[in-house]
């Protein structure tokens, strides 16, 4: 006999949930018309981060894919001019990524879209439920822990 899983419904919400966030960030991000996908938009948002043009080995790392992942995606924002490839200054075999001006542009009218986004998914919501989700959500992001996680089945 399989014991209930108290946590089932909740974790099948959090899915739905993940589900709905990702649909609806899309649909705000084709309506800005700019031909950027989902991932080039995250790729876009964590070059930003960077106070110097990082390697492709770089953005795969904390994208947490697998280069060839990056290659396509900068591929794209390539020939749309939101990115360039550059030369390292100090090892010509290593190539680096940085945003170009169009890229800019392109992240302001994401966070827009982004902010948009968001004010749809949280429109249901009190100021008061609001700042709740708000903790609650700072307590997932930082997660259990070291230990705590992870076991199959």
């Amino acid at each position: 006999m399989t014991t209930p899983d108290p946590d089932g419904p909740l974790a099948e919400q959090l899915l739905r949930f993940t589900r709905r966030v990702h649909r609806i960030q899309k649909r705000h991000i084709e309506q800005c018309g700019m031909g950027v996908t989902p991932a080039q938009s995250r790729l876009l948002r964590t070059l930003a981060h960077y106070s110097a043009p990082p390697r492709m080995a770089d953005l795969a790392e904390r994208l947490e894919v697998v280069p060839r992942a990056v290659t396509s995606l900068v591929d794209g924002l390539e020939a749309s001019g939101k990115v360039r490839r550059v030369p390292d200054p100090t090892n010509r075999r290593v190539i680096r990524i940085e945003l170009t001006d169009d890229g800019r542009k392109a992240l302001r009218e994401l966070r827009g879209a982004r902010r948009a986004a968001a004010q749809e998914i949280l429109a249901p919501l009190t100021e008061e439920q609001r700042e709740v989700l708000g903790g609650l959500l700072d307590t997932l992001v930082d997660g259990a822990p070291e230990g705590a996680a992870g076991h199959c089945g």
